[in-house]
């Protein structure tokens, strides 16, 4: 398998707001810091890294239940990251959370018990970031029923 290189691009804007390019084809993205460091105009570096497992994670999720010809939409996802100071007093993301929530009931789903059990393997991000921070994943149906 060949290896595959993502390159982002940043350009400061002013103080800590930066456009973010991702390439041909892609809008830009103005990230910032929240105040008072930032103006608060773009979501923080935090907030992208939430945003990118909980993308991953209903994509890897979505991936394994289309394999079986389900149809679980629409997917929604909550990611909470625990912001704290480690024991040198610098602030580190100590854990995240991240709920999945599909569109239907679980009865609507077949082979749902392999798919959550294997889904989160699949998750580039999530794996990648988890060997870092801890990262507890849970998937509730449509009608709010804990799955994992």
């Amino acid at each position: 398998m060949n290896n595959e290189l993502v390159t982002v691009e940043l350009a400061q804007i002013a103080d800590y707001r930066y456009e973010n390019r991702f390439g041909a084809g892609v809008p830009p993205l103005v990230s910032d810091e929240p105040a008072p460091l930032g103006g608060g105009q773009g979501p923080s570096p935090v907030h992208l890294l939430c945003a990118a497992v909980g993308n991953c994670l209903s994509d890897s999720l979505l991936f394994a239940l289309r394999k079986f010809k389900q149809q679980p939409e629409p997917l929604r996802a909550t990611v909470q990251a625990e912001v704290g100071r480690n024991p040198e007093g610098r602030l580190r993301i100590l854990q995240m959370t991240a709920t999945l929530h599909l569109g239907v009931p679980a009865q609507r789903l077949e082979h749902l018990d392999r798919v959550l059990g294997q889904f989160e393997s699949f998750c580039t991000v999530t794996q990648s970031v988890g060997q870092g921070i801890p990262i507890a994943v849970k998937v509730l149906d449509a009608e709010g029923r804990v799955l994992k």
